[in-house]
């Protein structure tokens, strides 16, 4: 049987709200109670926002890369707002998620799996419940699902109704990206519709170009040998990703479907744990131990070879391939020293897992001016040194996750265009981290695509 057959493990014991007699941290503080059930009552009832087939279609594709057979680029927002839920918002980001992927195609050598960070990431986890200025304290901004960014008692107030419009939101999102990758947007013999327009001048426009006129070239040869056109090149898999925070958002979106055993999570194909909730005894790791869905678990630098085993076996205790993906955020300065020591203790447990490397959260510093933002340049040093640790230690890194924009945002410094603490001013929109632009997205995979290819030689 394929991974999409397969009887998924089905805990014995476990309901969509038994988290609820675990501790859960990073959950925003209702007012009205009342209010918070009725809302999470409406949306239990309304569609789904995903498949149980493509949940398990994209279980089977995290499987294949888990076994060197594929690559996974997962990108996107920080944290999305219901302000950018626009046409052109949506088609900019997929736009640069789908020239990545062409790129990582052609250096690979190996299907590309697409996850978008978008069409639910709308919670946001936060340090500190507060947030201070000029001596006013008020509840932290945890995302458009929650409350509202302006500093002000009224925005900053948890707001349940919010739960059903970023329901509403995801929705919106999904079908029209839907929309656009069954309607040929995706076809690879037309990338020029990828293009977007004020990147004609960038420094990597002409290698971006020679790589997508390669491809053309290359399907039109064998569609010419064969005497067919490649039909199945006009329109790619495109799977939803978010981190499940908010557990009663989740919980509402749980659902069981006929002729499949077990719950799945139909709030997104891909949902992941954060490192701030990723408590073994804590309410999200019960929760997630329960779904049918592919899972993420995002580890970091304080996480200890015993603490990841434990998390493995208590959700994946049945090995199951494609189930469980471990996407590390260590920060460039860590990495080299506790990644190993992770690998290792998966290899001791005899276990299988999909390894994803994030080379963003780790990296966040604050400027001078008190604005947090990342360097490209520790972005690329721990994507690189990420690949040369897991070659050592004779493991497979499968796939990168990235907080990207399609728009010409200035967050992150370095890149092509030798961004600057001082350019970060010219047009930083984010709400919460600093996100890489176009051009430096692109220039990520570019570098990721070379060292797969040298890997080749």
């Amino acid at each position: 049987m394929t991974t999409s057959e397969a009887r998924p493990a089905v805990p014995a014991i476990w309901s969509p709200d038994s988290w609820r007699t675990k501790t859960a941290l990073q959950q925003p503080t209702y007012r009205d109670a009342a209010a918070v059930r009725r809302v999470l009552g409406e949306i239990a009832t309304l569609p789904p926002l995903v498949t149980s087939w493509e949940v398990l279609a994209l279980k089977q594709q995290l499987a294949e890369a888990q076994e060197g057979q594929r690559f996974v680029l997962q990108g996107g927002d920080c944290a999305e707002s219901f302000s950018e839920c626009t046409s052109a918002s949506i088609t900019a980001k997929l736009k640069i998620l789908l020239q990545m992927s062409l790129v990582l195609i052609q250096g690979s050598r190996k299907p590309v799996t697409r996850i978008g960070r978008f069409a639910g990431q709308y919670a946001k986890p936060r340090s500190e419940d507060l947030e201070t200025r000029d001596g006013v304290s008020l509840p932290a901004y945890r995302g458009d699902i929650v409350n509202r960014s302006p500093f002000n008692a009224a925005d900053r107030e948890p707001d349940p109704q919010l739960l059903l419009r970023g329901y509403e939101r995801s929705a919106l999102t999904l079908n029209f990206v839907r929309a656009l990758v069954k309607g040929g947007f995706a076809d690879l013999h037309h990338p020029e519709y990828w293009d977007l327009a004020f990147a004609e001048n960038s420094p990597l426009a002409g290698e971006y170009h020679r790589i997508t006129s390669s491809i053309a070239e290359s399907l039109q040869f064998m569609e010419s040998i064969l005497g067919v056109k490649a039909g199945e090149l006009d329109r790619v898999d495109f799977f939803t990703s978010h981190e499940g925070l908010h557990l009663g958002y989740e919980e509402a979106l749980t659902r069981r479907v006929p002729r499949r055993e077990g719950w799945f999570n139909l709030s997104a194909h891909f949902p992941w744990v954060g490192l701030r909730t990723s408590a073994v005894d804590g309410a999200h790791i019960e929760y997630f131990r329960g779904i049918v869905n592919p899972i993420g678990l995002k580890i970091g630098a304080t996480t200890t070879p015993e603490q990841l085993a434990r998390l493995v076996e208590t959700l994946n205790p049945a090995d199951e391939p494609g189930r469980l993906t471990l996407i590390h955020r260590f920060g460039v300065r860590h990495l080299a020293d506790k990644l190993p020591c992770l690998i290792r203790a998966i290899r001791r447990a005899g276990r299988k897992v999909l390894w994803i490397c994030d080379p963003m959260h780790g990296n966040t510093r604050v400027t001078a001016e008190g604005i947090k933002t990342r360097s490209f340049e520790d972005i690329r040093h721990e994507l690189e040194t990420a690949f040369d640790v897991h070659a050592a230690e004779g493991s497979y890194l499968g796939g990168v996750h990235i907080e990207l924009t399609g728009g010409d945002v200035t967050e992150c410094t370095g890149g092509a265009r030798g961004l600057t603490d001082h350019d970060l001013k010219l047009a930083y929109l984010t709400e919460v981290d600093p996100r890489l632009n176009w051009e430096q997205a692109l220039e990520i995979a570019m570098l990721v695509a070379h060292k797969m290819a040298r890997s080749r030689a």
